[in-house]
């Protein structure tokens, strides 16, 4: 260990915390304890080797996947509560942290307007969706027997056919627009058969960002009855963000219209993974949890957890960490954790208006509506623009610079940008660059990164050959 090793900071104020903890147990009488020796140390040595052969997911310049790091007040609060290794399926189980569970949840609900709901905790975004979209399959049998479908989004999360299947539903797929939002037109075509039992609204999808005009497919619930469920697993924290454009806003200002939310502390709430939530307007649906297992739930008469959830055992830790987030940094319009999120967004426009600019490149259509901007390479066809993003991604990598890769419809892009034999179809994709700029740290970052890319974009040009590029 280097001689300048601090001693103090996180460590010292995790050691206290610690501290504080082990002396409200200290009635208890003496036990033999595992603790770390010499052994141990060694291990702990090779996991940190092993663990170097990762990307560094928590530095500005990985801005490829979902990868925010965890606030170091939650780091340290699923340290802590490890000692104790809650679980919160039964108040037996996690007394302590089943109490913050149901505060943090508490607090997410009425971010998103909800005072009265049912939810809790869940391993992620997809168990937290497949619990929503369980209960609204359950909810529509009951109205008149009939297994309804489920329709999302082309651009919404795969998972949500999948989930379907699991569950016996059907599922419709409706396509999207050039800003890679559910086409309105479309959806009304497919809910005028009387087939569509809930529409899933994406606010933030996987690939661009996007967000689903929530205060318009409101609208059409009035006239076609279906629920509505919505898939905020990625940006439904941006309800506190103040520098969003109109039509997301209006998006964002219809959520507490919803039935059920989905959404993911471990992405934008600086949790560590995993830490998903699913939130119901109407708790009454905890009616169709109902079971008896009276071997795990004979400590108290109050609620367990356990009682409305599909999961059994559950990380108590998750729910210490986001209890814990949530005391340092409230949910609040203005506030230093809202400040965060509209700084990634800012990172993206500005990153954006780089790209729409720059003869290389080919920014999409709509600007982005979250933090995450994507782009295509400018070349003379499709295979040679993606050829150029997979070099692109290659060399900035070993820049240190990590990105990801996407593949997009050309409906997302300007007509015209490849050149071809014959119209394209928009059903043909091409492979592009993405960025996802969630750090607030990213803006103060984003001359680096533009360095970095501009070298990598010079050195993949001068690797292939001219006749495939520009046009």
């Amino acid at each position: 260990m280097p001689a300048d090793f601090p001693q103090d900071g996180f460590f010292r104020v995790l050691a206290e915390a610690q501290w504080r903890l082990d002396e409200g147990f200290k009635h208890l009488p003496a036990a033999d304890v595992p603790g770390l020796d010499d052994d141990a140390r060694a291990v702990l040595g090779q996991v940190a080797e092993r663990l170097c052969d990762n990307f560094p997911y928590g530095h500005p310049l990985y801005a490829g996947q979902m990868l925010k790091p965890p606030h170091p007040v939650a780091r340290a609060a699923y340290a802590l509560a490890m000692s104790v290794n809650p679980n919160n399926h039964a108040l037996d189980g996690g007394r302590a942290s089943s109490a913050m569970e149901v505060e943090a949840v508490a607090r997410l609900a009425e971010m998103f307007g909800w005072r009265l709901h049912l939810g809790h905790l869940t391993s992620g975004g997809t168990f937290a969706n497949l619990e929503a979209l369980w209960v609204a399959g359950q909810l529509t049998r009951e109205a008149d027997g009939k297994a309804k479908a489920i329709a999302a989004s082309s651009q919404a999360h795969y998972t949500h056919g999948r989930i379907s299947g699991v569950l016996g539903l059907p599922f419709v797929s409706v396509p999207v627009d050039g800003t890679g939002c559910m086409n309105l037109d479309a959806l009304e075509q497919m809910l005028a058969s009387g087939d569509i039992g809930t529409v899933v609204a994406t606010l933030g999808t996987t690939a661009v960002g996007s967000v689903d005009a929530l205060d318009k497919i409101v609208a059409l619930r009035e006239r076609y009855g279906f629920r509505l469920h919505v898939d905020a697993a990625y940006g439904g924290y941006f309800k506190l963000a103040g520098n969003l454009a109109p039509e997301t806003r209006a998006a964002f200002d219809a959520i507490a219209e919803a039935d059920s939310i989905v959404i993911d502390p471990h992405k934008h709430g600086l949790q560590p993974y995993g830490c998903g939530c699913v939130l119901f307007r109407d708790p009454s649906v905890g009616r169709l949890y109902k079971h008896d297992s009276p071997y795990t739930y004979f400590s108290s008469n109050e609620l367990h957890l356990g009682e409305i959830s599909l999961e059994c055992s559950r990380a108590g830790a998750a729910a210490v960490a986001l209890w814990a987030t949530q005391q340092l940094l409230p949910y609040e319009h203005g506030g230093a954790f809202a400040r965060g999120l509209e700084s990634g967004r800012d990172a993206a426009l500005a990153l954006h208006c780089r790209l729409a600019t720059d003869p290389r490149f080919v920014a999409p259509l709509a600007p982005p509506a979250l933090d995450i901007a994507v782009w295509a390479v400018r070349a003379s066809t499709l295979e040679a623009s993606s050829a150029l993003a997979q070099a692109i991604f290659d060399k900035a990598a070993k820049l240190d610079l990590h990105l990801a890769l996407a593949k997009l419809p050309v409906s997302f892009f300007p007509q015209g940008t490849w050149k071809s034999g014959h119209i394209l179809a928009n059903e043909q994709y091409v492979t592009c660059l993405r960025s996802v700029l969630m750090k607030p740290e990213h803006l103060l970052w984003l001359e680096e990164i533009w360095a970095r890319l501009e070298k990598a974009s010079g050195q993949a040009c001068a690797s292939i050959p001219q006749s495939n590029q520009r046009g």
